[in-house]
């Protein structure tokens, strides 16, 4: 029928280059189509032979300020920006190929990715979307932070921060997103990815945030907001976290039909949830839409919005 909700893919292939966040090195990043139920598969082209590595909750190695998926000893890093960026468009099915181990940080926000893959077009394809329809709530709450998925008709996500800094606890703590009212492309992308000065000569000597700078996050020192020129919105650092979250969910490799609920959570939390959801087969379903008047609006609507 014409009426089902039906997967998408990229209309054709976009590049970019830019610098990985954590590496500093140079990075082409190419976004490619590909088939249905091909899902997002990550392609390093610049190992020989080349080798692919599929997004899915199993594959996310290291999620030390970044999610990154791993296959043996080979890795693809910080992927979360963009994932959040395919699962806001909807694509269901691309391939991203990469000549380094890294995603390029870009603006450190989901920004450059919408706009690449408003540049690529989006093709519908003839089979059904396939969402993981959550039936009964999934938690994890290692000490003081939380995050669960329970039952929602549609794709809703409250995030909560808690940072003792004044730069930001002036600035909205909480957000609420339902895919249904909320625009991906207008509201979420732009909010860019954080962090402070005093964590920066740690994380060098971890061989991290090699590439951050001023052009891509929003830096702040013991009291304030470092980057010429204001937030983008005033719940720029909750927002972005959310952001993080819609990515990091993603990596699921299909669409959550769920309730998300998080505090102070963050890649490595987002992570053990999914496992954790996956692990209680009991609690999720595959689930399709034949018609689009029985599916929720939220991805329709997130659509004629994109």
């Amino acid at each position: 029928t014409l009426t089902m909700l039906r997967q998408r893919t990229l209309g054709q292939t976009v590049s970019a280059r830019g610098i990985g966040l954590h590496s500093g090195v140079p990075v082409t990043l190419s976004l490619k189509p590909a088939p249905s139920d091909h899902g997002i598969v990550f392609r390093r082209i610049d190992v020989a032979p080349v080798r692919d590595i599929r997004s899915r909750a199993a594959a996310v190695g290291d999620t030390r300020l970044a999610s990154t998926l791993s296959d043996g000893d080979l890795k693809v890093a910080t992927v979360e920006h963009l994932m959040s960026a395919l699962s806001g468009l909807g694509i269901d099915n691309a391939i991203v190929e990469v000549d380094a181990p890294e995603i390029p940080i870009m603006d450190g926000s989901a920004a450059t990715f919408v706009y690449l893959l408003h540049a690529a077009g989006v093709e519908e394809q003839r089979a059904p979307k396939r969402f993981v329809e959550v039936l009964s709530c999934i938690e994890v709450r290692p000490g003081e932070k939380g995050a669960r998925l329970g039952p929602f008709f549609g794709f809703r996500l409250e995030f909560t921060i808690d940072f003792n800094h004044a730069a930001v606890d002036t600035t909205g703590q909480q957000v609420a997103i339902d895919f249904a009212d909320t625009s991906f492309v207008d509201d979420i992308a732009r909010a860019r990815t954080f962090g402070f000065v005093s964590d920066v000569d740690l994380l060098r000597s971890k061989g991290l945030a090699l590439g951050g700078s001023l052009d891509n996050a929003i830096v702040m020192d013991e009291v304030r907001v470092l980057n010429a020129g204001a937030l983008r919105q005033p719940n720029e650092f909750a927002m972005h976290k959310a952001l993080d979250a819609i990515g990091d969910l993603y990596l699921l490799g299909n669409p959550l039909m769920a309730r998300y609920t998080a505090y102070k959570s963050g890649h490595a939390l987002n992570n053990l949830l999914l496992r954790k959801l996956m692990e209680t087969p009991s609690a999720w379903r595959e689930r399709t839409f034949e018609d689009l008047e029985h599916a929720p609006v939220a991805w329709s609507r997130q659509w004629s919005w994109a």
